[in-house]
């Protein structure tokens, strides 16, 4: 099983950005994705997770209204939308699989992705 994320990049306050999540090997089907992220010399923090089958999202409240997670089950893609971006959110990005519903501790997950650094200039 790989997780591939993609679309960090560096970008200003206040603005938008996405970033997704593929999967390939295995079928993740029955496999809730979630994203966190890390800033340097903080530990890794949820932000929020999809179930696959329905597409039921789920936030921390420190991202909520923010961000939005969406999944493409035909793609097998599940993509971090982030609005109004701050200099605090600036971090390396992961996604991660589970079987069954979407967990909020790193331990919960199986499979992770390698990360993608997102840099918000003030």
């Amino acid at each position: 099983v790989q997780l591939v994320e993609s679309g960090g990049r560096l970008v200003q306050s206040g603005e938008s950005l996405r970033l997704s999540c593929a999967a390939s090997g295995r079928s993740l089907s029955s496999y809730a994705r979630g994203w966190f992220r890390q800033a340097p010399g903080k530990e890794r923090e949820f932000l929020g997770g999809v179930e696959w089958s329905t597409g039921d999202a789920e936030y921390a409240d420190s991202v909520k209204g923010r961000f939005t997670i969406s999944r493409d089950y035909a793609k097998n893609t599940a993509d971090l939308q982030m609005t109004n971006l701050k200099s605090e959110d600036t971090a390396v990005y992961y996604c991660a699989a589970r079987r069954g519903l979407v967990g909020v501790r790193t331990y919960e997950y199986d499979y992770w992705g390698q990360g993608t650094q997102v840099t918000v200039s003030s």
